[in-house]
């Protein structure tokens, strides 16, 4: 069968299985370690084929019971090169084991900063944007566009990460880092999710004024003199109070239920009206 990489132990049908059951990385998710059983279960196929006798696929799976967490997306490149080193410690007795979970935690931090930045910050606002966009609007390619946006380059991701962390092994994020290319990338990234969040609070958030005043012939209404004077600022408004509760640690049950009560007594009275 046809290997992964030349020399390597581990073939197309490892990797395969990897890939896959990496996906499954965050459906056993718990308090106590978080992504470690799901981490094992990925790293599995390889222990397997890499260890013969029962005693050392015991050991190995033991080591990827630990600690685990990082963005899921990017999880496989951890998973390369946890495979990489497990195959040395297969070829070397004298190996460390105990370096390849400190290699796993040293990454976890780092590939959690570029994953969220660019997969959860970045890509997701924007598949939310264009996505939700759509579907207010009626049209059932809303749901469509961002199951696409997200998942199509996510899942991309996933599998160039498996690659190349194995065929880079430990100097993956190093020679990125070198290369000076992640400073520009995260403030790009960075940029654009902070545009589609201003465009998502312009076209998503709703704050209807009723109020007016003046005779029928006359009729002054305050929602279009805000309109004219500054657009989107009372959705603004909102979103920066819902913002300052939640850095005050309100719970997000009590500023829906803040929000829920303004709704319905602004209604009672007058001051909103449905849209």
């Amino acid at each position: 069968m046809k290997t992964f990489k030349d020399g390597s132990s581990l073939t197309e049908r490892e990797w395969r299985a990897i890939f896959l059951r990496s996906l499954t990385m965050e459906v056993s998710w718990n308090y106590e370690r978080q992504q470690n059983m799901g981490y094992c279960f990925s790293m599995l196929p390889a222990i397997r084929k890499l260890y013969e006798k029962k005693e050392d696929q015991i050991q190995a799976a033991k080591r990827h019971m630990e600690y685990f967490n990082t963005t899921p997306y990017v999880s496989t490149a951890i998973l390369g090169i946890s495979a990489a080193m497990e195959e040395e410690n297969a070829k070397s007795r004298e190996y460390d084991t105990s370096s390849i979970n400190h290699v796993k935690t040293a990454l976890m931090g780092p590939l959690a900063g570029i994953g969220d930045t660019m997969l959860w910050g970045t890509l997701r606002v924007v598949a939310t944007g264009i996505g939700g966009y759509l579907a207010l609007k009626g049209s059932l390619m809303g749901a469509v566009l961002f199951w696409l946006i997200f998942n199509i380059p996510a899942y991309l991701i996933r599998y160039l990460c498996l690659k190349k962390g194995y065929a880079l092994k430990t100097d993956f994020l190093d020679k990125i880092w070198r290369s000076g290319m992640m400073p520009k990338v995260s403030f790009a990234t960075t940029v654009i999710s902070l545009m589609v969040m201003g465009a998502m609070v312009f076209y998503m958030v709703s704050v209807p004024l009723a109020v007016s005043w003046g005779e029928r012939s006359c009729l002054v209404n305050l929602q279009s003199i805000l309109d004219e004077m500054a657009p989107g600022f009372l959705p603004l408004a909102v979103t920066l109070g819902i913002y300052g509760l939640l850095r005050r640690k309100v719970n997000l049950w009590q500023i829906l239920l803040i929000l829920a009560a303004c709704g319905i007594a602004g209604t009672f009275l007058g001051i909103f009206h449905i849209s």
